[in-house]
């Protein structure tokens, strides 16, 4: 059964740092691409990062770049989104979710993910 499980979430003060995991079992990490969505209340998913598959190249949306690092353990079968420079925000959740088969660049597009997780929640305040 192929299963993500994110954890690393937490309450931290505007300015701080987070590492999120999203651990896999069921499948490799490196067989698909992963990614890492965001869920703020009230609004849509959106994507934030991903991982390619095989090659590990990754994309970022322009509003991380410089403060998400997204990385891959394949020996832990665990994908990490290192987060830098926390703005303060409501309680969001970010996912991180599995697919699709495309080699190449990995795409951000929440609808062409298929396999999600239960999600972590930051908060980010003083």
């Amino acid at each position: 059964q192929l299963q993500l499980v994110e954890s690393g979430g937490g309450l931290v003060q505007p300015g701080g740092s987070l590492r999120l995991s999203c651990a896999a079992s069921g499948f490799t990490v490196d067989y698909y691409n992963i990614g890492w969505f965001r869920q703020a209340p009230g609004k849509e998913r959106e994507g934030r990062s991903c991982i390619s598959r095989n090659g590990g190249s990754t994309t970022y949306a322009d509003s991380v770049k410089g403060r998400f690092t997204i990385s891959r353990d394949n020996a832990k079968n665990t994908v990490y989104l290192q987060i830098n420079s926390l703005k303060p925000e409501n309680p969001t959740i970010y996912y991180c979710a599995a697919g699709p088969l495309l080699s190449g660049q990995c795409p951000l597009p929440t609808t062409l993910y298929k396999y999600w997780g239960q999600g972590t929640q930051v908060t980010v305040s003083s």
